[in-house]
């Protein structure tokens, strides 16, 4: 089966995508439909509205990357960049050595919402792909030139938010309608305020590297324990980032389905807390900085349910030059981008060739 290291960068044709009614606009964060009932409950609450927007950080993505870039699509979709940071700085430095704030893409998920905004399909991007990275602007103002051999996660490293969205246009051909940024510990207090997540492990699953330790059976965890959850790699599958992929897909689906049934708009207390965490966590796009756009975008997501999202791990194989890195299988993503460029479900067999959907990690989780 053929390999692409390079990602090899296509556009779409030159369509404009009309612009979503303001109430088609959705939130999507790591958290998910945790981030929308988060800043649905934003409105009307006066006060609490101007320190919700002053809680929010915003990167200009437009101004950054400026024309080059795909063309928007004209169908009705969206597709929106999600990146969790595992920057070590700050209050994250529990998980690890302070980097000095040098972090880099530990969960990257690209979200497209189909026309209707009633299913999505989910493809995650593991953080070691070897793929083609553009040149981007580093955080000092100099310019990185890339190369067509470069580790994914580096490119937000390097060059921030705008780094990984033209990293990530690149590699597809799809023109990103907004990005969303959540860090840990900002995940930790959303999962705390949501009053846990419920989840039952097929197995036992001990990880001493994301402090988790869960019997085999039904748990309710904690910020803590889910951040560990999304996390964990080594003691599940076959150890890689794969494995802690499927892991994180699984746990998202279990979030669904509890914020569908705990019912937060009867607790105003949970609703406020669950605001204040929500928008203390986020960085987004400038389109998507202020609380009023923010709630109008989750409308759109509210028929979403768990079942009607297609979730995936870009099709990848064993990287020629690195036994420990993956690089796509050209044939198989290139099935995957067409698909979401026409706004249609991918097709069965572009995961048919891949590691990242052959991991047993995914049914530890249920």
């Amino acid at each position: 089966m053929s390999q692409d290291s390079t990602g090899g960068g296509r556009r779409a044709a030159g369509r404009r995508r009309r612009k979503p009614p303001r109430r088609r606009r959705a939130l999507v964060i790591a958290a998910w439909s945790a981030a929308g009932v988060v800043l649905l409950g934003g409105a009307g609450l006066g006060y609490f509205y101007f320190k919700l927007n002053g809680n929010l950080k915003t990167v200009d993505i437009d101004a950054a990357l400026g024309a080059d870039r795909p063309q928007n699509v004209d169908n009705g979709s969206m597709d929106i960049l999600v990146l969790g940071s595992d920057s070590r700085v700050g209050a994250n430095g529990e998980y690890g050595r302070d980097d000095g704030g040098s972090a880099r893409s530990d969960t990257a998920m690209i979200v497209h919402l189909y026309e209707g905004h009633e299913k999505a399909s989910v493809i995650s991007i593991p953080r070691d792909t070897m793929t083609a990275r553009p040149s981007c602007t580093t955080a000092n103002g100099k310019t990185d030139p890339g190369g067509t051999r470069r580790q994914f996660n580096e490119a937000y490293t390097i060059g921030g938010a705008a780094c990984a969205v033209k990293t990530v246009e690149k590699m597809s051909g799809i023109r990103m309608d907004h990005y969303i940024e959540v860090d840990f510990t900002g995940f930790k207090k959303i999962i705390d305020n949501l009053g846990g997540v419920e989840v039952t492990t097929t197995k036992p699953i001990k990880d001493d590297a994301s402090h988790l330790d869960l019997a085999a059976g039904p748990n309710k965890l904690n910020g803590e324990q889910a951040l560990g959850l999304v996390r964990t790699r080594k003691s599940v599958g076959d150890g890689s980032d794969l494995g802690r992929i499927q892991l994180q897909q699984a746990f998202i689906k279990a979030l669904i389905k509890q914020v569908k049934s705990i019912g937060v708009f009867g607790n105003p207390k949970q609703l406020l807390a669950l605001a204040d965490s929500g928008t203390k966590a986020l960085t987004t796009d400038k389109a998507l900085g202020d609380v009023k756009s923010l709630m109008g975008f989750a409308q759109g997501l509210q028929g979403i349910d768990a079942q009607d999202m297609q979730m995936i791990t870009l099709p990848v194989t064993v990287d020629p030059r690195d036994n420990d890195r993956v690089a796509p299988l050209t044939k198989e993503s290139k099935l995957v981008w067409d698909a979401l460029l026409a706004d249609q479900p991918i097709p069965a067999e572009a995961t048919t060739n891949s590691m990242g959907d052959k991991s047993t990690a995914g049914g530890i989780v249920q």
